[in-house]
């Protein structure tokens, strides 16, 4: 009988986000297949570990920070304890993602020859990058130093991988592995119950941060009859104080609710009429994915990247400013074109039978994530 391979993977925590909601998942079918120990940086764990896997905190005295000067005086003792961990352990994979983790998995691979090391790019390099003025130099640099010391590299988006390789120099052998998703379908919109609606209730899940954007949809509601619509947002940020003071400039108040942090988030995406994804950037937005698999119709910036991939089967698309466009799998409009999403949210208020199509061609789309065919194709990356 074979012995399994020792796999770990590295990241910088487990928490509430995309990357660790992937993680999440995989993890299910990676226990079968590898002995596998999960490397967090920071002591956040959100998600249940399944029975099996070991855990291990690379820094369980420190606090996650967004501080550069910080992170960079926390690599020092992340790479450390993780060489350390990679011989004790007699680690054979290791397996990274996101930036940092991606770069330290680099210099694994410099020090130990025998170690085979696959890195995992998770967002749209050129502009995440440009949020922090002084984190874009230093990855400039360390991107190409480090990620080209890997065997291979998988994102989820074909347009990632065409930043990383103009814009970052990356060279070694780059592929495309979306987002997994689970179903349950006794958790799912119903297409024959859409009806029309005196409200249309729509709900956006996301971190409040610049590049997500969630002032777009009040500035979109502020242009629609106050009591026809009803947003709910799920998630916490630093912005959170910013959108309470601008849904009361906008006179939302008693229209808009701040309802915090949750989890399984498809419960509470199915007690809506639509999904919105505000987005400036994204690397493969998981939460678009999860409204689809519910059969929630969805309305999303056509921001790089995951959005034309997952609504439109990567094909272009040419939305004039305050438009929307109808694409295979839901509505596009253009980045930050608050006019565009009044038009698409008044559009889904008053055609309850296109938000029906969308519902039953949505749930369809999300099927070809679901996660035992995309779990082969990490499998087949990780072993070959």
């Amino acid at each position: 009988m074979n012995k399994k391979p020792n796999l770990s993977i590295l990241t910088i925590d487990y928490g509430a986000g995309g990357a660790e909601r992937v993680i999440s998942l995989l993890l299910k079918h990676l226990k079968n297949d590898f002995n596998v120990t999960l490397v967090i940086f920071y002591d956040v764990v959100h998600y249940e570990l399944p029975e099996g896997v070991d855990l291990v905190v690379l820094l369980p005295e420190k606090v996650k920070t967004k501080k550069l000067y910080l992170k960079i005086l926390d690599s020092f003792k992340i790479i450390f304890r993780y060489s350390k961990l990679i011989k004790e352990k007699k680690i054979d994979i290791s397996f990274a993602l996101l930036a940092q983790p991606n770069i330290i998995n680099g210099m694994m691979a410099m020090k130990y020859k025998h170690l085979k090391t696959i890195i995992s790019e998770r967002c749209y390099p050129s502009i995440v990058y440009k949020y922090n003025k002084f984190s874009m130099p230093l990855t400039k640099i360390l991107i190409p130093m480090f990620y080209n010391r890997n065997k291979a590299l998988f994102s989820n988006s074909v347009y990632i991988n065409q930043d990383l390789k103009d814009n970052f120099k990356v060279k070694i052998p780059m592929s495309v592995i979306y987002n997994p998703i689970e179903f349950d379908n006794n958790r799912k919109v119903i297409p024959e119950s859409i009806i029309a609606t005196d409200v249309l209730k729509i709900v956006n899940v996301a971190t409040m941060e610049p590049r997500k954007n969630q002032k777009l949809i009040l500035d979109a509601l502020r242009q629609l009859p106050k009591g026809d619509y009803y947003l709910t947002y799920y998630g916490m940020g630093h912005l959170y104080d910013d959108l309470l003071r601008h849904r009361e400039a906008s006179g939302l108040n008693e229209h808009v609710n701040f309802a915090g942090k949750v989890t399984n988030i498809q419960n509470y995406l199915v007690q809506n009429d639509c999904f919105v994804l505000s987005s400036e950037t994204e690397g493969f937005p998981n939460v678009l994915l999860e409204a689809l698999s519910v059969g929630l119709p969805s309305i999303s910036t056509n921001c790089l990247s995951g959005p034309l991939e997952l609504l439109n089967d990567n094909d272009p698309v040419n939305i004039a400013n305050g438009e929307f466009y109808q694409a295979k799998y839901g509505i596009l409009i253009n980045e930050g074109d608050d006019e565009g999403l009044a038009n698409a949210l008044n559009f889904f208020r008053t055609h309850p039978e296109v938000r029906q199509h969308y519902s039953k061609v949505g749930f369809e789309r999300a099927k070809t994530y679901s996660l035992p065919e995309i779990y082969k194709q990490v499998k087949d990356l990780l072993i070959n």
